[in-house]
């Protein structure tokens, strides 16, 4: 199971419009009194266009239709990139390709692909989007986001995604025998909106969560019988800060309900052993008290924060005693170790972490013999890693996962934890050091207040060499969540036109642990600003690249501090991207109708209720400490131009294009700075799920940053020389 995502809550759950930018309220008082020079774009061909704004956007254009070019090139290049979407039942291997689910028989010599489910058949309840039922037909797009089989196959429960649309849309299906009857063939028996969460308990029973403003309150289950379908409540969680998920443990013998918020846990469990599939608590929710439970021999293996300093160790209890009172402690990590994830394989508890390097480890315990716990070492470059939910046919005694890096495509390993072997799982047996000549670079950059700031740095020269390459630098730092460092072809499109590329984790992220989140929570979170301001310092320092060719890149609350940052030194950097950037932090804190803002008060604190917190908002906040910028140097009068660029998301395809429409203020400067809105009609949190629209809009991003910057066009490859 991933912890994270159990503990800390979902990131995608992040998708309101204050979330997105900015509280219209607010907006609407400012814009009044701001001389912006705003050039908005958007993707959608359906809306109308309003040529004084848009005239603008026509300097990056012929640059946009050369890195979508490269883009889609970049993308073939990684076509083959491995995933953990394949699942596999006792005979069948079920995977999506295109147009819908497929299954094949692995009992046959060629096995033939079969349709389980076509997505084009997917119906007719969609929001109403402006357009006529034949345009619609043609730009909704579904797309699967989970897939789960029952116990024994008889039916597939997945959860579907369209454009134009937030809550996703679960579909159950009947799975037949090949060669079958009509009646007897793979056919949808159930379907219904909003569902996120979903688990099987047996082949009749699934359980589940709805998604309501953005919140998991309440778990169903839904019963398959002859005559159709029952759903009954099973649980309902009333605190308005908590959100539900349902689970199922590696062993598949028990289905948890994690009941979260920020900063406690309450989980209850339901043993698919027995007749009955009555839940019961494992432990009463505790302020401060986080937790995630596993199972192991009838016993509970438990990530939870009791350690030393309040940060994560594993305990164990018994499965018919699982309260706080039986938790026996079975490993804690050294100072300086930060655990990330847990999973229970075999009879070995294997626990991702971070050690004092900030490289990432794999720590692995024996249940038998805890005192025999080891370490097993991770390429040097390895940044993310997500572990594989083991189909009904695999090895539970193997962890099966991949490793890989902003610039370095995922890479498949298997680990045998009885015999503490780590195996590639590529068919070459080949390394990603040999697939591109860059190097990661772990630096720490020294706060005001004497804290070391982790980094990581890719670059394809030697770093007394960057002084004069372009410099992208990423951040986020909320909420307890390590900064996204998936792979990604568009950062590795750039290392390989010379850009260096640095990952700041600041303080509020959870890369350190999570004393790491608690210092900038609330009061604490100017301190994230102050980090991000020290790791420029620190590069600048070292000869990386310079402010006129830096850019600063934020996605949700990353923009928080990236905000403020411009604010008060907008010097530091020539242009900044965000994406869904969270903005208006004061206006969205002193709105509790808001779907997330009673949830987020034990991150950014209570304006309303507590005068401190509302000081302290205000004086990070990014809407609310604009001020003209224009700086002097000696007699010469440097005017400042920092430029942005905005992915704008909305959830209505038809949006009226008229001044009170544009909710962008950022700096008030002398000259004006070039700021693009890029609107994205019905795209999620993350930005379009269509490939090419989202192609599209990072060709214009990268024309933005090769524009602002002042950089020379880059050279197609085939003009290169050898």
């Amino acid at each position: 199971m991933a912890v994270l995502s159990s503990l800390l809550c979902s990131s995608a759950r992040l998708v309101t419009l204050s979330r997105l930018g900015f509280g219209e309220h607010a907006v609407c008082k400012r814009i009044s009194w701001l001389s912006l020079s705003v050039q908005l774009y958007t993707s959608d061909a359906s809306h109308p266009s309003v040529d004084p704004l848009s005239s603008g956007l026509e300097r990056y254009k012929d640059l946009q239709k050369y890195f979508n070019k490269r883009l889609k090139a970049t993308y073939r290049r990684f076509s083959h990139i491995p995933d953990h979407s394949v699942v596999c039942g006792h005979h069948h291997v079920y995977f999506v390709e295109g147009d819908g689910i497929y299954r094949m028989d692995q009992r046959q010599r060629e096995p033939v692909p079969e349709q389980v489910l076509n997505l084009r058949q997917v119906s007719g309840q969609e929001e109403k989007t402006g357009l006529d039922s034949e345009e619609r037909k043609k730009r909704i797009q579904w797309t699967v986001q989970r897939l789960r089989l029952s116990p024994q196959e008889k039916h597939l429960a997945a959860t579907l995604k369209a454009t134009y649309r937030e809550e996703p849309r679960c579909v159950v299906v009947r799975l037949g025998k090949r060669n079958s009857s009509p009646l007897d063939s793979p056919h949808v028996v159930f379907s219904m909106d909003k569902v996120f969460s979903f688990e099987w308990a047996t082949d009749k029973v699934l359980f589940y969560t709805t998604l309501e403003g953005l919140r998991c309150s309440r778990v169903f289950r839904l019963d398959l019988t002859s005559s159709g379908s029952r759903i009954t409540s099973v649980y309902e969680e009333t605190h308005p800060d908590v959100f539900v998920e349902v689970a199922l443990s590696r062993d598949r013998q028990i289905l948890s309900i994690n009941c979260n918020s920020r900063t406690s846990s309450e989980v209850l469990l339901i043993d698919k052993t027995t007749s009955c599939l009555e839940a019961f608590l494992v432990q009463p929710r505790q302020l401060d008290l986080m937790y995630h439970v596993e199972h192991w021999r009838k016993c509970l293996v438990i990530l939870t924060n009791t350690g030393p300093g309040q940060e994560y160790q594993v305990v164990q209890a018994p499965l018919s005693e699982p309260s706080m009172v039986s938790w026996v402690p079975l490993f804690t990590p050294g100072p300086g170790t930060a655990l990330k994830d847990m999973d229970v394989v075999g009879d070995h508890c294997v626990l991702t972490a971070r050690n004092p390097a900030g490289e990432l480890v794999l720590i692995v315990v024996p249940l038998t013999h805890t005192k025999e716990a080891y370490t097993v070492q991770l390429p040097s470059w390895a940044c993310g890693i997500h572990t594989k939910k083991p189909g009904r046919a695999d090895q539970h005694s193997v962890l099966e996962f991949l490793i890989s890096s902003p610039v370095h495509f995922p890479v498949p390993y298997c680990l045998y934890p009885e015999d503490g072997l780590l195996l590639s799982g590529t068919k070459d047996g080949s390394s990603p050091e040999k697939q591109g000549n860059y190097t990661t670079t772990r630096l720490e950059a020294c706060n005001q207040d004497g804290t070391l700031v982790p980094m990581t740095l890719f670059h394809s020269l030697p770093v007394e060499g960057l002084s004069q390459a372009p410099l992208l630098v990423h951040v986020y730092g909320a909420y307890g969540r390590d900064l996204n460092m998936d792979f990604c072809p568009v950062q590795r499109l750039l290392l390989e036109q010379g850009w260096a590329l640095a990952y700041c984790h600041i303080r509020g992220g959870g890369e350190r642990g999570l004393s790491w989140q608690r210092q900038a929570r609330v009061e604490g979170k100017q301190k994230g600003v102050e980090d991000l301001q020290a790791c420029l310092n620190h590069l600048f320092s070292l000869g990386i690249s310079s402010p006129q060719l830096t850019a600063l890149a934020a996605c949700s609350a990353g923009a928080v501090p990236v905000g403020a940052l411009c604010n008060r030194h907008p010097h530091m950097m020539r242009a900044v991207t965000l994406q869904a950037p969270f903005l208006d932090v004061l206006g969205a804190m002193e709105d509790p109708s808001l779907p997330l803002t009673l949830e987020d008060i034990e991150e950014w604190g209570d304006p309303v209720g507590n005068p401190e917190h509302r000081l302290t908002i205000s004086s990070y906040c990014p809407l609310h400490n604009i001020t003209p910028q224009v700086l002097t140097g000696g007699s010469v009068r440097e005017k400042c131009s920092c430029s942005f660029f905005v992915h704008w998301l909305i959830f209505s395809p038809i949006l009226p294009l008229t001044a009170d429409s544009v909710f962008l203020v950022l700096l008030e400067c002398e000259p004006a700075p070039n700021i693009v809105l890029n609107i994205q009609p019905g795209s999620n949190h993350l930005g379009p799920e269509d490939l090419e629209l989202m192609l599209e809009e990072e060709a214009l991003a990268l024309a933005f940053l090769y524009t602002e910057l002042g950089l020379d066009p880059p050279r197609s490859p085939r003009n290169r020389k050898r």
